[in-house]
């Protein structure tokens, strides 16, 4: 820990309203940030990212394996009201890039227009094909990092001590009120680019949830009540999943939310994309023509995902063929 603030250099700009705040491990902090990258020979520095120019501030829980470690040391040394500028060595900013790219894909929306440029077909048979984080100055960043400034605004910080409680020390009604705030911080997590955070609070709800059913007669209306409140969940687990590659689990997720809602429009469209990460292209296609069916403002984004499936049809089927001319050639 010495070490790493020997790595970084606050300068605080505005005090706290308040003494400084013991930011502990589950602590939920609200803040915003603007990141920064030092002028060089004489230049201007260059802003990159801004929160508050974007309205839109960032939290996160403390302790819960955040990407960037440098942000939660940083905002420890702070107090509620405060801002203050952090200046961090390069080698702890390494994972900036990725989670900007995160932010700004999905916590500010900027990707959903360019989301699918630039694919190949073949390239997208094993592994869609990398084209860079699809913005120039965090794919700079990645290429030559450097020593960033961080401006940190402390808006808030919040204990959230009952999710600290294992499980099983939770009584009935401490577990349905847990619930919530579980699915709650996944968001936040998964906002935040922590999916496999995200992903064990998701999974953490489902398991409670499932502790609450044997406590009930199955088919009866509480158990019937508390199965369905596993969906959200379910579907969540399963994006996470999606988003970690592990797209069998994804399909098995979907699976079961369709067991319960056999017309749920975000199962089919999940299981849809998983089912062509895995090459299952009749399965894909039978799923997100039913989601679209279902929802005619997926209309747009199916019809793109079954248009670069057939691409992907056609380069197997001319893989296909090259192999079995080499096969049989003399």
């Amino acid at each position: 820990m010495n070490q790493e603030k020997d790595l970084i250099m606050k300068k605080v700009i505005h005090a706290g309203k308040s003494q400084a705040s013991t930011l502990v491990k589950g602590t939920k902090v609200n803040f915003h940030f603007r990141t920064i990258i030092p002028a060089e020979d004489g230049g201007e520095d260059q802003i990159i990212d801004d929160s508050k120019a974007r309205g839109k501030a960032m939290e996160l829980v403390l302790g819960k394996q955040f990407k960037l470690e440098v942000w939660e040391s940083a905002l420890q040394m702070m107090s509620i009201g405060e801002v203050s500028e952090f200046t961090v060595d390069k080698n702890l900013c390494v994972p900036y890039p990725f989670v900007a790219k995160t932010l700004r894909d999905s916590y500010w929306g900027d990707g959903k227009k360019a989301k699918q440029e630039h694919r190949h077909c073949c390239g997208a048979m094993a592994m869609q094909q990398d084209n860079g984080l699809g913005y120039k100055d965090l794919d700079d960043l990645v290429l030559h990092p450097k020593d960033l400034k961080f401006v940190f605004e402390l808006l808030s910080a919040e204990q959230t001590q009952a999710t600290a409680k294992d499980s099983w020390e939770l009584d009935e009604n401490e577990k349905l009120n847990v619930i919530p705030q579980l699915r709650e911080e996944g968001n936040m997590l998964y906002k935040s680019g922590d999916i496999s955070g995200a992903k064990d609070k998701y999974a953490k709800a489902i398991g409670i949830l499932e502790q609450l059913l044997l406590r009930e007669k199955p088919g009866d209306e509480d158990w019937l009540k508390l199965d369905y409140m596993k969906i959200p969940f379910l579907l969540n687990f399963a994006q996470c999943m999606y988003k970690l590659g592990e797209f069998y689990n994804a399909i098995e997720q979907c699976n079961e939310v369709l067991k319960r809602d056999s017309e749920n429009v975000k199962a089919l469209y999940r299981r849809g994309l998983s089912h062509i990460k895995v090459w299952n292209p009749v399965l894909a296609k039978e799923d997100l023509q039913k989601a679209m069916t279902l929802d005619s403002s997926l209309e747009k984004s199916v019809l793109l995902e079954l248009r670069q499936l057939e691409d992907m049809q056609k380069c197997k089927n001319q893989s296909d063929k090259q192999w079995l001319k080499k096969l049989f050639s003399v």
